[in-house]
């Protein structure tokens, strides 16, 4: 299967998601759409497209022209009924692109908390599996989605509501950060630290880094995985 990246910064790269398409031997193929030079593939050569976090917001196309040419990408995208992922600013950009608005959250979240389903999650046994033990995950956004027209609203936290949302079954997501590794979370830290600043719901960076949860976030994220894949159309 051919599983193509959108990623937005060179310090929010796919993670362990990498990890996971080399385990099932798909092939993987990455957009810096940070890079002058970059070229978004044919939407019909892709068969799942996952959609990576970033600093900037959604609607921050002045400063980042390119996000206008992703919107319509994955507007395209999206009417070939096959399965995404958007992460953080990923998940954002889904929601915009199926007619939502994201808005600065109640509070800014960053760092490991626990991800608290929705009781409408019961209604996605894969998910609330994955989900029923309030999993701690990572997490680095100032910014909310509302939830898309038509879509299930699947998960929350203390700080805030909508971190998950699923539509038409293969559309997914998701606020929260299960895909980031070892040297991810190094990286954002380092290019983050202006935003370390005092608040409820923000670590410090020494608690970042000496509290990673890897063991649970990644056999999540991969199991998120095995279940979008299962909607990619038949060749």
């Amino acid at each position: 299967m051919k599983i193509h990246v959108l990623q937005h910064v060179p310090f929010e790269g796919p993670g362990t998601i990498t990890d996971w398409c080399r385990s099932h031997g798909h092939q993987m193929d990455t957009t810096p759409l940070y890079s002058p030079d970059h070229r978004l593939p044919s939407t019909d050569v892709v068969d799942m497209l996952i959609i990576m976090g970033g600093p900037m917001g959604v609607y921050d196309e002045e400063t980042y022209p390119w996000l206008k040419t992703e919107k319509g990408f994955i507007h395209d995208f999206l009417q070939l009924d096959k399965p995404v992922l958007g992460i953080c600013l990923g998940a954002q950009l889904l929601a915009v692109c199926n007619g939502a608005v994201v808005r600065p959250a109640p509070q800014k979240e960053i760092g490991w908390f626990p991800v608290k389903q929705t009781a409408a999650a019961r209604n996605e046994p894969w998910f609330y599996s994955l989900f029923k033990n309030d999993p701690i995950l990572f997490h680095w956004h100032g910014d909310r989605f509302e939830i898309p027209k038509g879509a299930v609203e699947l998960a929350f936290t203390e700080a805030n509501d909508n971190q998950a949302f699923l539509l038409n079954k293969k559309v997914l997501g998701l606020q929260f950060h299960a895909e980031v590794n070892e040297d991810g979370l190094r990286q954002m830290v380092q290019e983050g630290l202006h935003e370390l600043q005092e608040g409820t719901y923000i670590q410090s960076a020494e608690i970042l880094l000496a509290s990673p949860s890897f063991n649970t976030a990644h056999p999540i994220m991969w199991a998120i995985l095995d279940h979008l894949i299962t909607f990619i159309p038949c060749h």
